[in-house]
């Protein structure tokens, strides 16, 4: 692995969709919009977000400069570690951003944080849960690439770019907002306020938008459990669904035409959002993918369910299955650029509300789940 980033951090706070800022963050500066490019300067763009070598030798190769052309795949991981906090962390979402070939679409493709992998450096165990592969090391660099080796090992998919953000990254794009739009399909009692959220939409502010995506226990009705939208899956819709009303919300106020907003949207993050582009300007990707419409992002979900290893919990994509044809298949598309085909072909793996107009799209799994929620809710 390449040499480290000093970001040493500690995971203290709980569990919370960051991939919803770490996601909408990368899709906000890679489809920020061309009047952002055509406006304001280079050097204004650049020192709005932190970029870092967070991939190292995990990265697809690219010249300096070299002009952006798809497709490409994005790995992006939310975790709740704190600058200077010191100690070890874990990631609480890990997502593969795809942007098509001709960089109009977007698809996220969530892994569960519970997903059983084989960690091919070993550390710190050779076969454990994903979220353990950011426990690497205390620094961000070391421990994004572990998690990134670890992702390619499984899926075979290697990556162009990458990003990652903490919690106050979130707190501060909702302040920024104002407010977001959330729609839980049923209601549901927090188990951190004992507030209750109707079922519908409505809009949310930071507190009570954090409150509700965090929330995992609650997704316990028989039609989660029927509609494999149960514990961590029903947590994992939510956060794509947050990512997705981020991204609208923000094109609503103008963030994506108006280079001065896009730009006060982007310094808000100030040291909670990392990226890393590598050889390409981020100009140029802000101005290449202004086409993307954040209505249109596909929302997947892993072809994988609940399963027990040894009497520890774990979520697994069944050998034998229909998972794994799903999944070995999910990532051959990734590979191949042929994903809206396979959501064709696999549209009970779609977790939000698009879908291409050949899938008809139900909430999450085709798996029947055996039981309730499989990973601590920290």
């Amino acid at each position: 692995m390449s040499d480290p980033i000093k970001h040493a951090a500690k995971a203290t706070s709980p569990w919370w969709a960051k991939a919803m800022v770490i996601t909408g963050s990368m899709v906000m500066v890679v489809a920020g919009g061309g009047a952002i490019a055509a406006q304001v300067s280079l050097n204004l763009v650049n020192n709005s977000v932190n970029q870092e070598d967070l991939l190292g030798d995990q990265r697809v190769e690219t010249e300096e400069g070299a002009a952006i052309e798809g497709p490409l795949n994005f790995l992006v991981l939310g975790t709740d570690e704190r600058v200077d906090a010191g100690g070890e962390a874990r990631t609480d979402a890990d997502i593969i951003v795809h942007v098509n070939a001709d960089l109009t679409q977007v698809s996220m493709i969530s892994l569960p944080r519970d997903l059983l992998v084989e960690i091919p450096s070993g550390i710190p165990a050779e076969q454990t849960k994903l979220t353990e592969a950011f426990a690497y090391s205390e620094d961000w660099g070391e421990s994004f690439q572990n998690t990134a080796e670890t992702i390619t090992n499984l899926t075979g998919i290697q990556f162009d770019g990458g990003a990652i953000a903490n919690f106050e990254g979130f707190l501060d794009m909702v302040d920024e907002l104002g407010t977001i739009e959330l729609c839980p399909w049923h209601e549901i009692t927090s188990i951190h306020t004992d507030k209750t959220f109707e079922a519908g939409c409505a809009q949310y502010d930071k507190k009570d938008a954090l409150d509700l995506v965090r929330q995992r226990y609650g997704w316990d009705w028989d039609e989660d459990y029927a509609n494999g939208t149960w514990g961590d899956f029903g947590r994992q819709k939510m956060q794509q669904q947050a990512i997705k009303k981020i991204l609208e919300a923000a094109k609503e106020q103008g963030y994506a035409t108006n280079p001065a907003k896009a730009v006060e949207l982007l310094g808000s993050f100030g040291d909670a959002l990392t990226v890393d582009v590598g050889g390409y300007d981020l100009v140029d990707m802000i101005t290449q993918m202004r086409d993307i419409d954040p209505n249109e992002i596909l929302s997947i979900g892993t072809p994988s369910s609940e399963g027990n290893l040894n009497g520890t919990s774990y979520v697994l994509i069944h050998e034998g299955t229909d998972e794994e044809t799903a999944s070995d298949a999910l990532w051959e598309a990734i590979e191949s650029d042929t994903v809206e085909e396979w959501a064709c072909q696999y549209p009970d793996w779609l977790s939000g509300d698009s879908a291409p107009e050949c899938a008809t799209t139900s909430p999450a799994s085709t798996a029947t789940p055996t039981g309730g929620a499989s990973a601590s809710d920290d």
